[in-house]
């Protein structure tokens, strides 16, 4: 009788070489879906299209001059888009970004101003309140478990009254004085508010400081232990605390980190224009949100990148100052807005589903 029919143990002919089984678990998924599940592909092919839209349906913004432009209403969004993201990734948000930006510019110019000290001093002390309303706004949602849509919402409403009613109570005016004349004005305005030239195009700095910015939050993202702990506090937090991560710290720095964005666009509007308007910044904030959104930070945290916003700011740019340049009636802005922060929307849970797909 032959082992076979005695029940005995069959013996399986080794694989040939070059032709392992697929396992499930070790096989790698195609490149198309690892590329989807990076958050910042969606954006980026969606900020090409609008680029190539606009280059064709308005042939000025083909000038470099035109696309300078369009590059400076960016940084002024994407500067202050990336604290905001790297929040949204930690799984919180802040509704006074608008705002505080404005408190943090009248803080400059009124305690110059008023004091006839050197701007310096305004700055510095205009960073500090940014930095400190970032740190109460962090350690009230920690401390009282609220939403920070809650709490922000709050520090939203009294931020925008202070704004008005202090600086009305001290300028006796709705704006503050100008200050260009004073001492330090010249040497903070190259820093926060100047121009260079690149091949007969100017450019403003705060591009560069864009740029600059989203490597450093790149960075920190993607080659530290806090960037760790901001997916992992966005993520689940509690199951972070558990493994020792320092949620408070985290989640209280990362509301400072938008009180400093907060404060250098302050600073970049004062010594651009040399005044503020007490009452603006209302509805800022929702630009920065959505730019967050539109470049793949989802709203239940723990997803997202610094790229990505990048890309999301400049789609804002590009579509603000394209209707301008196409010569079509600029109250159609806020109608593209909301096309695309549904659209991106739509678009990050295909990406979500389909990266997850096996």
């Amino acid at each position: 009788m032959s082992m076979t029919q005695q029940g005995g143990p069959s013996v399986t002919a080794p694989p040939a070489p070059g032709h392992r089984k697929a396992d499930g678990r070790t096989t790698r998924r195609p490149l198309v879906l690892r590329l989807l599940a990076r958050p910042e592909v969606g954006v980026f092919l969606g900020a090409l299209a609008v680029l190539v839209f606009f280059l064709i349906a308005a042939p000025t913004v083909r000038q470099g001059s035109s696309m300078a432009t369009v590059l400076y209403q960016s940084s002024t969004i994407g500067i202050m888009a990336l604290p905001v993201a790297l929040l949204m990734i930690g799984g919180e948000f802040d509704l006074s970004a608008g705002v505080a930006v404005i408190t943090s510019a009248l803080t400059a110019s009124m305690l110059s101003y008023q004091l006839t000290m050197n701007v310096w001093v305004g700055v510095i002390a205009a960073l500090v309140l940014s930095l400190a309303i970032g740190a109460f706004n962090g350690w009230m949602v920690v401390k009282t478990g609220l939403p920070s849509f809650l709490v922000t919402l709050g520090t939203f409403l009294i931020l925008q009254g202070v704004n008005l009613a202090v600086t009305k109570l001290i300028t006796g005016n709705v704006a503050t004085d100008d200050i260009s004349d004073m001492d330090g004005f010249d040497q903070a305005r190259q820093i926060f508010a100047s121009s260079f030239d690149v091949g007969g195009v100017e450019v403003k700095i705060t591009v560069v400081w864009w740029l600059v910015f989203a490597a450093i939050a790149t960075w920190v993202l993607l080659r530290t232990k806090y960037g760790n702990w901001i997916f992992a506090v966005g993520g689940n937090k509690d199951s972070a605390r558990a493994v020792g991560v320092p949620v408070k710290f985290t989640k209280i720095t990362l509301f400072m980190t938008v009180g400093f964005g907060a404060w250098f666009i302050g600073m970049h509007n004062l010594f651009s224009f040399n005044t503020v308007q007490s009452g603006e910044g209302v509805g800022q904030e929702l630009i920065y949100i959505a730019a967050a959104v539109i470049g793949g930070c989802l709203l239940t945290g723990g997803y997202g990148s610094a790229i990505g916003p990048v890309f999301g700011a400049f789609m804002f740019g590009m579509v603000n100052q394209g209707i301008v340049y196409a010569g079509w009636n600029p109250d159609w802005f806020k109608a593209f807005l909301g096309v695309m922060l549904l659209g991106a929307v739509l678009i990050n849970l295909w990406v979500s589903r389909t990266a997850t797909r096996r």
